[in-house]
């Protein structure tokens, strides 16, 4: 078990993508404190944790909110003894399926404004800890559509270069003390509720159904499919392993050859 004996907080755990991410820690004998706006949600995961063996704690958290992220991660340390894994999966809100030209400057600002503030505010949270500790990672996850622009991905795209960039700035600063910073950045998997709905409108745009634009996506990567959650799962509890120990400020491609770096 390549995490055995860590602490993680899961932000977003409630949702599709980061309960699979939750499980995948859990089965490494990661304890996971699952973070997030719905409660009912997250305890419904940490109950599923639990039948399978694991061990996970739910508390309602908002990741936009400076005290209520600062106060959760002081907890978890004071419990746990440490936090060596913080993963930010909270949902930017973008809407997506119209063009930059017909959007108000609100509704661009959604996405990139929302990935900026969570994304600082976990990540500073976690640095307080971690440097102390000496240890540590970080990580995120976005889209292709941070190298590749797409027409219709609203501010989403931007929001996706913003968190990456903001990986590499925290990056420089803890890595002196052993803290990493890990990227990880998808072509989006089919199997999460919020890509399946983008997918159906980027395929209406296109005049095309969803299935014959979900083929065509598939088409344009090299192992010529998309990357289902799990396997996003599954390279996330390696990043955070030591078996990935020299990699920082650094965005693993899980694009399946639809990006080419």
């Amino acid at each position: 078990m390549i995490l055995k004996n860590k602490n993680a907080i899961i932000y977003g755990a409630g949702g599709a993508v980061g309960r699979t991410m939750a499980h995948a820690f859990a089965r490494e004998n990661t304890k996971v404190f699952l973070a997030g706006h719905t409660l009912a949600k997250l305890k419904t995961v940490a109950e599923e944790i639990a039948d399978l063996g694991g061990s996970a704690e739910a508390a309602e958290v908002d990741a936009l909110d400076q005290e209520s992220v600062e106060k959760h991660a002081a907890e978890v340390v004071k419990k746990a003894g440490s936090l060596d894994v913080s993963f930010n999966l909270i949902s930017l809100g973008d809407e997506q399926g119209t063009l930059l030209v017909d959007m108000t400057l609100d509704e661009f600002l959604i996405a990139p404004t929302t990935a900026l503030r969570t994304q600082f505010l976990t990540m500073t949270a976690a640095a307080r800890h971690m440097t102390k500790q000496k240890s540590g990672v970080m990580l995120a996850l976005t889209a292709n559509v941070a190298r590749m622009p797409s027409s219709y991905s609203g501010g989403f795209g931007v929001a996706c270069a913003t968190i990456e960039a903001m990986c590499r700035q925290v990056a420089v600063e803890v890595g002196a003390d052993g803290v990493r910073v890990i990227c990880l950045r998808s072509a989006g998997s089919p199997d999460a509720p919020g890509v399946h709905e983008a997918l159906s409108i980027h395929a209406k745009n296109s005049d095309m159904t969803f299935d014959e634009f979900h083929a065509y996506a598939a088409r344009g990567s090299m192992l010529k499919r998309m990357p289902w959650m799990a396997e996003i799962a599954n390279v996330a509890a390696f990043m955070a392993s030591d078996g990935a120990s020299a990699m920082t400020a650094s965005v693993a491609n899980l694009t399946c050859g639809a990006l080419v770096d």
